[in-house]
């Protein structure tokens, strides 16, 4: 019995450590081979792999403000994220808004997207994007609860795009592709689950529902933009997603009227 539990868990292991080992500079042991089918199957955990930033970068801001002025814990939780992700999605967001506002075909789009060089586009949208994040978390009483809702619900946004979406390849021997290029059903479910059982934990129902059908609405209009500018998506576009989903959540949780109260972690009702 026991034999058999460990023969079906140690696969999906292998899956959360291969999703980690993409979206974080965090060191894992993985299998000497990773097959397509593997990178396609890990989606379901990219949520999952949120969720662990977001409580890592809580511990370091709840372990920061104990000792240092809030704006300098917001800063270093920020710093955090930065550094555990590699900066991944802000490098997709900078490149999306290079892209989309550099080029005029979707090649000449495609091609910018590829450069390496930071153009000015990309530059202020990079900055817009960590003032509002920074002005966002400052607006928290305590933004403990609203890293960890936003990192996680945020990749399940960007991710679940890539199961109703057509990827665009930028060349043939281009190495910047998404992890995974197809999500099946089973790995939607898997995703949505992480981020329901997530929002129901911290927030109460009517809120938690509010809130997935205002990122359900965001998510439609991330595919019109993408759609419109590439017919598709890249592992850029996915980043871009998540970067704007997260301020999205932040916003969402001031509107709800977090923003002078802290959030209860036990029963998900303003304390």
């Amino acid at each position: 019995m026991t034999q058999n539990l460990q023969q079906k868990i140690k696969p999906q292991l292998t899956l959360l450590l291969l999703a980690v080992s993409f979206f974080t500079r965090i060191p894992v042991r993985l299998p000497a081979e990773i097959s397509a089918e593997q990178l396609n199957q890990s989606s379901r955990y990219f949520a999952v792999v949120g969720l662990m930033v977001g409580i890592l970068c809580s511990l370091i801001y709840a372990a920061s403000v104990e000792y240092l002025p809030k704006e300098i814990a917001v800063l270093i939780a920020m710093a955090a994220s930065l550094l555990v992700t590699g900066a991944f999605h802000e490098d997709g967001w900078a490149d999306v808004w290079d892209g989309f506002g550099g080029g005029w075909s979707i090649e000449q789009k495609l091609n910018i997207m590829k450069d390496s060089r930071l153009g000015t586009y990309g530059a202020a949208a990079l900055f817009i994007i960590l003032f509002l994040k920074y002005q966002s978390l400052m607006a928290f009483a305590s933004p403990l609860i609203a890293l960890i809702l936003a990192n996680t619900l945020s990749r399940v946004v960007a991710t679940s795009l890539i199961y109703d979406m057509s990827y665009v390849s930028l060349d043939a021997t281009s190495k910047v592709k998404p992890l995974a290029q197809h999500l099946s059903n089973t790995s939607l479910m898997a995703l949505f689950a992480t981020g329901l059982i997530v929002s129901l934990w911290f927030l109460p129902l009517g809120e938690c529902i509010l809130l997935f059908v205002i990122l359900f609405i965001f998510r439609a209009l991330l595919a019109f933009w993408f759609n419109k500018q590439l017919s598709g998506y890249t592992g850029d576009c996915l980043g871009a997603a998540q970067q704007s989903s997260e301020i999205v959540i932040y916003l969402t949780l001031l509107v709800f009227g977090y923003g002078d109260v802290m959030l209860s972690t036990s029963s998900g009702v303003i304390s």
